[in-house]
Parts: structure tokens; C-alpha cells; sequence
């Protein structure tokens, strides 16, 4: 029942809805995600000024790697591997295909997350597809707020943390021989080490870890492309061709690109899912659309960089053949291909990024899970302490437990999750329209750093607290403003 309905609910029903909902918030936007791709990176490096304040808000930054820290885990190593065996290289296409139009998606998403944020008395900020549900869409459907915080946590909070346990432990064990048992013990210690210190403290370890992988990883695919720069030409024809049946023989044909290719990008990017904008609320940033912007970048990152370097370890060695019957998959196929560029110790690296890749991704849907709690119960240290105890107990059992039923139910609620997000995105895409024009507006007038100005979103029930800027910022922004035009 549970593979019947996983099938229907991702192989059918979500694969049109995603695509559909971001063919329109692209064209809506008029390609949002293509009109401001350069301003991604000043974003970045404009919104560090605005982190430097005296209440412990998360930068634009933080809150960045944090996202990435979900969006790239052991999919983008053996996920891309299975697509590319199951659906032959044309399926890394259409994964391209997803991930550009999935950048619209999750700006409005993040966007909206930023908008209805809250303010905590401890200076962060709680925030995401909940939040915006019971507010921007009316008391009515506060039950649909409450169903999705319920799916949020027992999806991301519980069952995933269990499986990425298992599957860093599992890969430790079949790389250097540890049991599984050493490595559950030793990530519950770190996880709970983390997760106690709140939000503030994920983030700085995310600020930290984030980085190194993913800028270790991509930079061992970039050696992999050098030793074979002669042939990438070729790989990329190779690609394309595949994408559109060009290739004879590939895979199962293009029905089978397109399907590995999609899923592994909405698997992958979470585009859609209403994960990232939990994370996306805590960031104090000047306007909801630079948050929006900075978001459309983490699904980038994940499937145009990350799942790309994948793509281009196994597609440029000698292990997968196009075509060609292949006795390995998944991260074994990575593994094998790696050491096939560098040596044997290729192996030993791949495993060592799906454990920080494992081990962040642990760390965000901590924080997804309690974020969903403090819907609930507005952080009652009782229950989110019960709550740090009990993802602790599942890092150190779930790397014991071979967690297929478990698996099967989490892809379940996290498809009924998907839907009742992208229902949302598409009642607010009007208010996600108006505020993307407030700061197209403002960057037309020549702001360089446009400001949000919640009095004149009124009607939008927004919290006014959520958007006091701190004394010193508010200079600034004041100061970066362009003289009136005089006639």
C-alpha cells in the first residue's frame, strides 16, 4: 500500500504539480530567478552589514548554509548515480531542466517565509510554510497550518534523522570497517551537542561544515574534469542527446530520462517541499525577496553544482558504459568511478562526504522538526527539550536499524507535505507577486538595498516587529538611499 501510494503521490501527481506551479511563478515573475542571478552574489556579501547587530539575528549567510545543509545530502552522491543508471545520462538534463525552473519556486516559498515571519523575544525568528498558512490564508485554514506542522516533524524531525543515521553509519562500516553501533553513539554525542545549543549554534555549525564539503567536493570533480577536459565535450553532447532519445540504446529511453531526471531534481533541490523556507524565516535581511533570491541560489548550488559533479565523476570514467548492462549502483557507482580518476582513495573520500553531507542534513531537520513543535506550543522548553532527547535516541538506534518500512512512510507524508505547500504557493502567489514588485520597484528607483516597509503591507496581517531594523542598519539603509530627482 505504502510503494502504491509512494508511486502515485511522486511518479504522477507531484512531478506535474512542481513542474506546472514553476513553468507559472517563472513566467509570472517574469524569470525571477534569471532577472536577479548576479544580485544572488551581492546579496550575499550586502547583507553581512546587516548581521553585525546586538541581538543575535542569523545572517542572510547563515540561514544560506543552513538550506544547503538540507538540500545536499546523499542524494546528490548516489542519487544521481541510480537516476544515471536507471534512466541513462539524458536524465542529468532534465535534472538541470528542474533545478532552473525550481528556482522560482523556492523564491516565492522563502519569500513568503520571510514576510510572515515572527519575532522571538530572544532576538531569532520563527518562521515558514505554516506561519503563512494560518496568516496569509486566513483563519479558516489554520487546521491546514497545524496538518502541515504535524507532517513536518514527523517527516523531517523524526524519520529522516533516523535514516541519514543509517546511512552514515552503514557507509562508515562498509568503508573503514566501523560498526554501525561506534558511529550511532558517536553522532548522537555530536548531534546533541548541537542541537542543545538552539538555532544560533546549528547555524554556526552549519556556517562551518557546509562549506568544506561542498567546496571539497566540487573541487575534487573539477580535478576529475581536468584529467579528462578532452572528453567533457563529448559527455555534455552525450547528455543532451540522451535528454531527447538522440542516443540509441541509453537507459530506458527518454520516458526514462525525463521521469530519473525530474525526480532526482525535486528529490534533491526540495524545491516546493516547504522545508527551506523553515530555515529561510530566521534570517534578518532588509526585504523578504533578497532572502528569496539568496534561496533561489541554494537550489543552484544543490542540482546545477553539486548533482552535477556527480554526474561528471561517473559519466567521465570507465565504470558505467552508456548503454551497457551495470552491476553496481547508487554510491557504490560514485565510489568505483572516483577511484577509477584518482585511486583507491577515492573511495574513502566519497564516504567521507556522504557522512558531512549525512551529518548536516541530521542537523537541519532537527530544526525543521523543532520548528514544527514551536507552532504548537511557542517553544516550551519541556517539550523541545523532550524533543532534542528523543532525535538524539533516533541518531544512535536508527544507525542499527535497517529503516525501509520507515523510508517508505517518510516519502508518503513528505509527498502529502509537498501538496499542501504548493496549495499554498498558489493562493499567495499574488501577495509573493506584490512584494517581488516592492523591491523590483525600489531596485528600478536605484536603491541598492531595498528596504521592506511592512506599514505598507497592512492587509497582509504581518508581524511589525519582525521588520524594525536596528538603529545602525537603518542609517544605513537611510544613507545608501539615492538623492530625490529634482526636476
Amino acid at each position: 500500500m505504502l510503494e502504491l501510494l509512494n508511486d502515485l503521490l511522486w511518479s504522477k501527481v507531484l512531478i506535474v504539480v512542481l513542474i506546472g506551479l514553476g513553468l507559472w511563478f517563472t513566467i509570472g515573475s517574469r524569470f525571477v530567478q534569471f532577472r536577479y542571478f548576479g544580485r544572488m552574489f551581492r546579496i550575499l556579501g550586502a547583507n553581512q552589514a546587516f548581521a553585525r547587530d546586538q541581538h543575535g539575528h542569523l545572517s542572510s549567510f547563515q540561514a544560506l548554509m543552513l538550506s544547503v545543509a538540507g538540500r545536499v545530502g546523499g542524494g546528490n552522491i548516489a542519487g544521481v548515480a541510480v537516476a544515471i543508471t536507471l534512466g541513462g545520462p539524458g536524465a542529468v538534463f532534465w535534472m538541470w531542466v528542474v533545478g532552473l525552473i525550481g528556482m522560482a519556486t523556492s523564491y516565492f516559498e522563502c519569500t513568503l517565509a520571510q514576510a510572515y515571519k515572527k519575532a522571538e523575544p530572544d532576538g531569532t525568528y520563527r518562521g515558514g510554510p505554516a506561519h503563512y498558512i494560518a496568516r496569509g490564508m486566513g483563519p479558516q485554514w489554520k487546521w491546514l497550518a497545524a496538518v502541515y506542522s504535524v507532517l513536518l516533524l514527523l517527516t523531517f524531525g523524526f524519520g529522516f534523522s533516523a535514516l541519514q543515521s543509517y546511512s552514515v553509519a552503514t557507509s562508515f562500516n562498509d568503508a573503514f570497517g566501523i560498526p554501525v553501533l561506534a558511529t550511532g553513539i558517536g553522532l548522537a554525542l555530536v548531534v546533541g551537542a548541537i542541537v542543545f545549543g538552539g538555532v544560533k549554534r546549528i547555524a554556526k555549525a552549519s556556517e562551518v561544515l557546509v562549506p568544506v564539503m561542498a567546496v571539497g567536493y566540487i573541487a575534487i570533480a573539477l580535478v576529475v574534469v581536468a584529467l579528462n577536459i578532452g572528453e567533457l565535450p563529448g559527455v555534455l553532447a552525450l547528455i543532451v542527446n540522451s535528454a531527447f532519445g538522440l542516443e540509441p540504446a541509453i537507459g530506458g529511453g527518454i520516458g526514462a530520462a525525463i521521469l530519473m531526471g525530474v525526480k532526482r531534481g525535486l528529490f534533491s533541490n526540495e524545491a516546493g517541499l516547504g522545508s527551506a523556507p523553515n530555515v529561510a524565516a530566521v534570517a534578518y535581511v532588509p526585504h523578504p525577496a533578497s532572502q528569496g533570491i539568496v534561496q533561489a541560489f541554494s537550489v543552484f548550488i544543490d542540482t546545477l553544482i553539486v548533482c552535477s559533479c556527480t554526474a561528471f565523476i561517473v559519466l567521465l570514467g570507465d565504470v558505467y558504459q552508456p548503454g551497457a548492462a551495470t552491476e553496481i549502483g547508487g554510491v557504490a557507482l560514485t565510489q568505483a568511478s572516483l577511484a577509477g580518476h584518482v585511486g583507491e582513495w577515492g573511495r574513502i573520500f566519497v564516504s567521507i562526504a556522504l557522512m558531512l553531507f549525512g551529518f548536516t542534513t541530521i542537523i537541519y531537520n532537527y530544526y525543521l522538526g523543532e520548528n514544527s513543535l514551536s507552532y504548537f506550543s511557542d517553544n516550551n522548553p519541556l517539550l523541545v527539550g523532550a524533543y532534542r532527547v528523543l532525535v538524539v535516541l533516533l541518531c544512535g538506534w536508527g544507525a542499527t536499524t535497517d529503516l525501509g518500512t520507515v523510508f517508505a512512510f517518510a516519502d508518503v507524508t513528505m509527498g502529502f507535505l509537498a501538496l499542501a505547500n504548493l496549495f499554498a504557493l498558489a493562493m499567495l502567489f499574488k501577495p509573493g507577486l506584490r512584494i517581488m514588485r516592492d523591491y523590483d520597484r525600489q531596485i528600478a528607483d536605484g536603491v541598492e538595498e531595498p528596504v521592506f516597509d511592512a506599514a505598507r503591507f497592512a492587509d497582509l496581517d504581518l508581524d511589525p516587529a519582525a521588520w524594525v531594523l536596528e538603529p545602525a542598519d537603518a542609517e544605513v539603509a537611510r544613507a545608501a538611499r539615492p538623492a530625490p530627482r529634482t526636476a
